[in-house]
């Protein structure tokens, strides 16, 4: 049966002949743009979306995931084509500067996955950032890219694997320039279905990881045992010379042994509880510092409910103050009245003289001797005005209050003299005329 040539059929799935297109309908810059391409761009874009979920369950941030990427792409796609190149020599060596068409295809996934890790020890170098959880990461985008980035390999009609002559139901047909139709083993689809698995696998045992590194050691196991038995069914392997070995099934079986060998021995001699990993040592620290914005809160309301103790002390002792510069305004005031009553109590003074001693004492110097001298009375208003700033400053107001009743006690017990002195005055006269 004649087929167009190129076309595709999968007969136990129910397909009978398709062709799709390797290309797309336009061009730009005048270079024809691969849906191979389109494929892989796509699968990277939906492992940084899912990257981008994650990226705190495992103790970093998608900024510091996207400084990650930027060290590790271009890396990646370098060594891919080096290492396809370094096991095709014989293809450029006539023509060295072919080396850099990469646009002609001649790539190797593990070549990608070799730079990437390259590119992520020269992240953690500089950015001086932890290297295990970039590598966990990295190997659940890997899974996505690689599940998506094998249909590539369908639209360009590669990758496949032997001949099939019999009726197995997953054989693919490809027509050739003949148009006769020849099964293969799909080997794309095999490794885009156990990616598929792997990642579902993954993606929840890297919930339950107990170190770091722990889902990057699963990767390599995971993808290494497919690998071995999936390489060995492909016709466009990488070879290691005329070895006949061929080189991606040998690293898939060395990175398989190494890494389960490498799991083994953390769990049974290091036994890891996950204390160690970043993201709980990113969430220590931030309870930590959460535990001490609590502590410096609580500090704060100490420190205002203590200034709230003091300003009431020092309000009750204001008002205590107030108490007893009232209590003392009125016994200033008691005080003022005494001085006032003892103002106003009659004062004589007598008039001493040594020769008119035995003279009598006409009643004009009797009036004389029953007035007030003007010079007392003004030093007494004095007194008295100083008394009265005194209560009204509240300064000193006691001492001052104190001193006004004892000047006008002094005053009044001189005045007494001085009426006790005249009235002696007055008596001795008479007593002499008698």
């Amino acid at each position: 049966m004649y087929s167009e040539p190129g076309a595709i059929s999968f007969p136990g799935l129910g397909i009978e002949s398709i062709n799709p297109p390797r290309t797309l309908p336009f061009t730009i810059f005048g270079r024809e743009i691969y849906l191979y391409g389109i494929i892989i761009a796509f699968g990277f874009l939906l492992a940084i979306l899912y990257v981008k979920k994650r990226v705190k369950q495992f103790g970093t941030s998608f900024d510091l995931v996207t400084d990650a990427i930027l060290f590790a792409v271009p890396l990646a796609i370098v060594c891919a084509r080096i290492y396809y190149v370094a096991f095709q020599w014989e293809q450029y060596k006539d023509n060295p500067i072919s080396v850099l068409y990469i646009w002609q295809g001649g790539i190797a996934i593990y070549g990608g996955v070799i730079g990437a890790i390259l590119g992520l020890l020269l992240f953690a170098k500089v950015k001086k950032q932890k290297l295990t959880p970039y590598l966990d990461i990295m190997a659940l985008g890997l899974l996505i890219g690689q599940c998506v980035g094998r249909w590539g390999n369908f639209f360009n009609r590669e990758a496949h694997g032997a001949e099939i002559f019999n009726n197995f139901f997953l054989r693919m047909g490809i027509a050739g320039t003949d148009g006769v139709m020849r099964y293969w083993h799909p080997t794309f689809f095999y490794e885009s279905l156990w990616n598929f698995v792997g990642f579902f696998l993954l993606h929840f045992l890297s919930k339950k990881r107990k170190y770091d590194g722990q889902t990057f050691l699963q990767y390599l196991a995971w993808y290494g045992l497919g690998r071995v038995w999936i390489e060995g069914l492909r016709t466009d392997s990488l070879y290691i010379g005329d070895t006949g070995l061929r080189v991606s099934q040998l690293l898939a079986g060395v990175s398989f042994v190494a890494a389960v060998a490498v799991m083994l021995y953390i769990r049974l001699f290091k036994k890891p509880d996950g204390s160690g990993m970043l993201v709980n040592q990113a969430s220590g620290i931030r309870h930590q510092a959460s535990g001490d914005e609590g502590r410096e809160a609580s500090e704060d309301q100490g420190s205002g409910d203590e200034g709230r103790e003091a300003s009431g002390i020092r309000h009750q002792a204001s008002g205590d103050e107030g108490c007893e510069a009232s209590e003392d305004q009125a016994s200033g005031i008691r005080h003022q009245a005494s001085g006032d009553e003892g103002r106003e109590a009659p004062v004589t003074s007598h008039q001493s003289s040594g020769d008119e001693e035995n003279e009598p004492v006409s009643d004009d110097a009797v009036g004389v001797l029953t007035e007030r001298p003007p010079e007392a009375e003004e030093m007494q208003n004095a007194k008295c005005k100083m008394q009265d700033d005194s209560e009204a400053t509240g300064n000193g107001q006691q001492a001052t209050e104190d001193e006004g009743c004892e000047a006008s006690e002094d005053q009044g017990s001189e005045d007494e003299k001085n009426e006790a002195a005249g009235s002696g005055a007055l008596d001795a006269p008479l007593s002499g005329e008698d």
